[in-house]
């Protein structure tokens, strides 16, 4: 039992951090010339491999305002619930 509380904590820990890798490369997006640094393509070639998906079904509004990534942020919720969920029924 301890080492499924173990495994549900690092998972949700994981889950978290990647929601706040996606929230500062979505900041990122209004500071010009802050993707181009090395921590911005660094951050782009963790964040943009989950985002490719949402942004292939979700158009932007209007042409310009992306929403894919509050879409995104939203499915990693949904998986952290899960793995709370999963576990405490484990558990």
């Amino acid at each position: 039992m301890v080492n499924d509380l173990n495994i549900a904590s690092i998972l949700v820990s994981a889950v978290q951090i990647y929601t706040w890798i996606l929230i500062i490369y979505i900041f990122m997006s209004w500071i010009p010339n802050a993707r181009e640094s090395s921590i911005g393509q660094m951050i782009a070639s963790i964040a943009e491999p989950y985002l490719a998906p949402f942004r292939k079904f979700i158009p932007p509004i209007g042409g310009m305002l992306d929403i894919s990534p509050i879409v995104a942020i939203f499915a990693l919720q949904f998986v952290q619930y899960g793995i709370i969920a999963l576990f405490s029924m484990i558990g």
